[in-house]
């Protein structure tokens, strides 16, 4: 396999990053994410896909159609992180190395943000360090010399 491309998944209410609670997420857009990462992954000499969605099915289907078409991916669950076995299975599914990502760190916030159902499918878990963990991500994933990855 020698497919040079990550897919970037984003969940529930991230398409109101900029907007939404600015003291926590900041002032940042999911747009000026996915263009920071797309100059980042020319950088780097891979393609990037980015994925956003409000639905559970539709993060599941696109973990399950994109095995064979990518090498890596980068997922911030949003609130799925802390309700969603469904998208933990298809991350287990899924032989490719994975990065859960949030913007906020996740263990300082609300107990019921406290567990993440995703970590223990993916290789890493990069949190509360802003737009930035999206971008270690990349670099991260970019960086293996495996092509698969045993969960």
């Amino acid at each position: 396999m020698n497919i040079k491309k990550i897919l970037v998944i984003n969940g529930p209410n991230l398409n109101m990053l900029g907007n939404r609670e600015p003291d926590i997420y900041g002032s940042t857009t999911l747009k000026e994410i996915e263009k920071r990462l797309s100059i980042l992954a020319k950088e780097l000499k891979i393609e990037v896909e980015f994925f956003q969605s409000n639905h559970e099915g539709a993060i599941i289907d696109k973990i399950q159609n994109s095995a064979n078409n990518i090498f890596g991916i980068i997922i911030n669950p949003a609130a799925f992180t802390h309700t969603s076995i469904a998208i933990r299975d298809a991350l287990a599914a899924n032989p490719v190395p994975t990065i859960e990502v949030h913007i906020s760190n996740i263990y300082t916030r609300e107990k019921f943000r406290h567990k993440s159902y995703i970590a223990e499918v993916t290789m890493g878990q990069i949190t509360g360090l802003g737009i930035e963990g999206y971008l270690f991500a990349m670099k991260k994933l970019k960086s293996l010399k495996i092509q698969k990855f045993q969960k």
